[in-house]
């Protein structure tokens, strides 16, 4: 009896705390109205018109984050996806030789950082994410002067490098 008078506090409290570290971009359903994803997010700090007459209301942690949570509306202001989208998987959706610095942009925001190698002849735009849960990186896509992407790299973030962390 003692045993079954712990475990179920204890599961209440197991289950709290896995419903406490749910991320932002969790827990919206399809159709639902735009008004909840701002209700518990706040307004948007960018928003990009999609081609298909809706918006993505973005959420972004940069400059220092890892994450993006964007939330695609319809033109009718309901719900289509809400995810984060400073993602592996996401950054290698970017076909390089058709994509441009607008397709960059509304797929993931403003980025944390950008410059122009002359040499190259290329401006990159990076952002910051995590990998896998675990590795802190930088992915960065490579414009030529037509803003066309000819070239993405992804390398370790140097804010969490701890042997330059004096450098800074």
């Amino acid at each position: 009896m003692l045993i079954n008078s712990i475990r179920k506090p204890a599961v209440m409290v197991l289950a709290l705390l896995l419903t406490a570290c749910a991320q932002p971009w969790q827990n919206y359903q399809a159709g639902a109205d735009a008004s909840t994803v701002t209700a518990r997010l706040g307004p948007p700090k960018e928003v990009y018109d999609l081609p298909n007459g809706g918006k993505r209301l973005m959420w972004p942690t940069q400059p220092l984050g890892e994450v993006t949570t964007a939330a695609d509306i319809d033109a009718s202001g309901k719900i289509v996806s809400v995810r984060q989208v400073l993602d592996e998987n996401e950054f290698y959706k970017a076909q390089i030789g058709t994509w441009t610095r607008k397709d960059v942009l509304l797929n993931f925001g403003r980025p944390v950082e950008t410059s122009y190698f002359p040499l190259m002849k290329r401006e990159v735009w990076t952002y910051r994410y995590m990998e896998a849960g675990y590795w802190y990186m930088m992915f960065s896509f490579y414009f030529d002067d037509q803003g066309i992407v000819r070239l993405t790299q992804k390398t370790p973030d140097p804010l969490h490098d701890p042997d330059r962390r004096n450098f800074f």
